[in-house]
């Protein structure tokens, strides 16, 4: 799944620019957005040897962007020595209201929300999964008094926001349960999500996805059309993540996964067609659109597809499910398919994020 992006709870005055939200933040936004882990470790560690963080939330966004470096480049270990030298989340030393000189006015947690998130994340790439697992209940119970206390004090963009975390983190809870085939599990939380009122798209058709994945065909269609239905009555509960094209795909996607899962490809390429249509960067129907090619023995319009996606869209499409999907079309195809992706790897190198595996690639 994507963390979220590193920056505190939203200030209660207005700033001109991220910089006056802490020493050079659009620099480490900026190098964020362009996958350049490596330049954030640099800028960090001479922030720090230079001594150029003078208030203590600046230290915790430099800590925070640091750790997340750490972790997309795979060096989880490191992420978690850093982390450790924080004291207990919940300390006084996080808090606005310990240092009123340089924040009037300011009361709450400075800790960024993105820190809480991989704090939960890291033990479970470091193989410690039930650690891992506890800490994001830990986190979900977190969030959802946050909200408690939001609402009761009628703030209703801190619990738009504060609801949008608690749809990313859950949705992330259940892609860890998932990744350990705990569907049973998995539809349970679900469903009582659902019965709180939580009308998010995404949620339901992943309700339809683990349906599927145990047999549940019907129930599936019938997780689908409800998701359909609310899109066509306008319903979106504003804590979801889409927009009303991404909401529409995601529609079109679902009705292409029922034509997959009946083998009727031609179909299905029509629906993810529409989403490529509406949206040239939906890398989802790009990809899948390219399998249900293959499917139908069409290896040569399937690569086309790929490649055409990572010539346009380099900077969505090259992700390394596609690129293993191209590798593998490349060795059905050519016989010299080692010299052809090994130009492939050739320009990856060149235009791949930091965080890249290039390993996908199979030269």
């Amino acid at each position: 799944m994507d963390e979220p992006s590193p920056s505190a709870d939203p200030p209660t005055n207005q700033f001109g620019s991220l910089n006056d939200l802490a020493h050079e933040l659009a620099s480490l936004e900026d190098l964020a957005s362009r996958g350049s882990w490596r330049s954030i470790l640099d800028k960090v560690s001479r922030a720090r040897s230079l001594n150029l963080l003078s208030n203590p939330h600046d230290h915790l966004i430099y800590l925070t962007y640091n750790v997340l470096a750490l972790s997309k480049l795979r060096r989880f270990a490191d992420a978690s020595t850093d982390l450790d030298t924080l004291d207990d989340f919940n300390s006084h030393y996080y808090k606005y209201e310990t240092y009123p000189q340089l924040y009037p006015n300011r009361s709450g947690s400075m800790l960024p929300f993105s820190l809480r998130f991989i704090h939960a994340q890291l033990p479970i790439k470091l193989g410690n999964r039930q650690e891992g697992l506890d800490r994001f209940y830990r986190l979900l119970n977190f969030i959802r008094q946050k909200i408690k206390e939001k609402e009761s004090n009628n703030l209703h963009d801190s619990v738009k926001i504060w609801k949008r975390r608690e749809n990313f983190v859950f949705n992330c809870l259940i892609g860890h349960h998932l990744g350990d085939k705990e569907f049973i599990l998995c539809l349970d939380l679900i469903k009582d999500m659902i019965n709180r009122d939580y009308l998010d798209p995404l949620l339901v058709s992943k309700l339809g996805y683990i349906q599927m994945q145990i047999g549940d065909i019907e129930g599936a269609k019938g997780s689908f059309n409800h998701v359909e239905t609310m899109l066509n009555e306008g319903k979106n509960d504003g804590y979801s993540f889409l927009s009303e094209v991404q909401f529409r795909n995601l529609v079109n996607r679902n009705k292409a996964l029922v034509y997959v899962v009946g083998k009727d490809y031609v179909s299905a390429v029509r629906e993810y067609e529409e989403c490529i249509e509406r949206d040239h960067t939906d890398v989802v129907a790009i990809n899948n659109k390219a399998l249900c090619l293959m499917y139908l023995r069409d290896l040569s319009d399937s690569i086309k597809v790929l490649e055409n996606a990572l010539e346009r869209v380099p900077t969505r499409a090259l992700n390394e499910t596609l690129v293993v999907n191209l590798c593998s079309m490349y060795e059905l195809a050519y016989v010299n398919h080692s010299e052809i992706k090994r130009t492939l790897n050739n320009w990856i190198v060149h235009v791949a994020p930091d965080d890249f595996d290039a390993s996908c690639i199979r030269v």
